[in-house]
């Protein structure tokens, strides 16, 4: 019996993350199988916070530093942004220092001096939802997710999100009610969405 024959039955929790199970059903009579996902149940969180006080709007991006997950449109809207609006006027955290690795490196040296963007570094549990209460904005353009966690978890604050127009960002979000979608290929169309929400 091979591994796909023993499982057929069987729930597989995803071993990367825990959040989504799998089954596969068996082949009975020569009719396909189907592969079935279930998305996580959306639990209340105990992680006790961390206060976080910001002094102006505030955008986040909570993500490794990988070139999957486009960091660089985010960076391209804030920077346009930051020069149609002025300094001061919102802020972009995000949770890399800009030192992990050469894309880390390359959007730091890219990015770094625009004063609208702040790289934050690595964040605990405990300061990462700090930040999802007291920010206005989760941004997510990441290009390749099967499930996108961190909206998972930001949706509970009610707060807008903006996210990459993608299937795995419409199924993660589904149920929210201030959420909007934009093209991983258009700074200025997310820039318009960030203005939007600053004004």
């Amino acid at each position: 019996m091979d591994l796909s024959d023993q499982c057929a039955s069987e729930y597989l929790p995803d071993c990367t993350t825990g959040m989504v199970t799998f089954r596969i059903e068996p082949d009975v009579g020569g009719k396909k199988r189907k592969f079935i996902v279930a998305p996580p149940e959306r639990k209340e969180n105990d992680v006790i916070a961390e206060i976080v006080e910001l002094s102006c709007f505030t955008f986040f991006y909570a993500a490794t530093p990988d070139c999957h997950k486009n960091f660089e449109l985010l960076c391209d809207a804030a920077s346009l942004l930051e020069q149609e609006l002025g300094k001061g006027r919102f802020k972009v955290v995000l949770t890399i220092s800009g030192q992990e690795n050469k894309y880390a490196q390359w959007l730091y040296k890219k990015f770094g001096s625009v004063s609208s963007i702040e790289f934050a570094g690595f964040m605990s549990r405990e300061k990462l939802f700090g930040y999802y209460h007291a920010v206005d904005c989760l941004v997510f353009p990441s290009k390749v997710e099967t499930w996108g966690l961190p909206v998972s978890e930001f949706m509970a604050t009610g707060k807008p999100m903006l996210l990459a127009d993608l299937p795995y960002a419409h199924e993660t979000a589904a149920g929210s009610m201030q959420t909007a979608f934009f093209k991983l290929s258009d700074p200025v169309q997310l820039m318009n969405l960030m203005k939007r929400l600053c004004e």
